[in-house]
């Protein structure tokens, strides 16, 4: 019975030591991590979506300056139904990049494109995130 446990153990320490290895050479070998960071994107992009469409209800329209997810914190200048602030704050994407708003949007174009660049940073490749 003692050798069963002993080769559990032995077997177990192994194959802990073999994913460590992996993950030494091989950082992103940890598929968990960007799975939950791109469904913490994807929350993100929700939350801004409600509160842009908030923002144009009170208003009607969507806000289309230079730094207008910022018009969701503070009321801007000709927004006379302002009900804001309609977020607490506008956070980074999971990987420490500002998210792109574009009103009117090159995909939505009766509304607004909200998209994450994703993992590497990069608009246009396979890996951004949009609404």
């Amino acid at each position: 019975m003692r050798l069963v446990k002993c080769i559990f153990l032995a077997v177990g320490i192994f194959a802990l030591a073999l994913l460590a290895i992996r993950l030494w050479l091989d950082p992103r070998a940890s598929s968990w991590q960007p799975q939950s960071a791109t469904a913490a994107a994807n929350t993100q992009i929700i939350n801004f979506k409600t509160a842009l469409e908030a923002f144009k209800v009170d208003n009607g329209y969507y806000p289309t300056n230079k730094n207008a997810l910022y018009d969701l914190l503070q009321q801007p200048l000709g927004a006379t139904n302002w009900h804001g602030p309609y977020l607490d704050t506008i956070p980074k994407d999971p990987w420490g990049h500002d998210y792109i708003y574009e009103c009117p949007g090159k995909h939505n174009t009766n509304s607004f494109d909200l998209i994450s660049s994703g993992p590497d940073g990069r608009l246009g490749t396979d890996d951004d995130i949009h609404n």
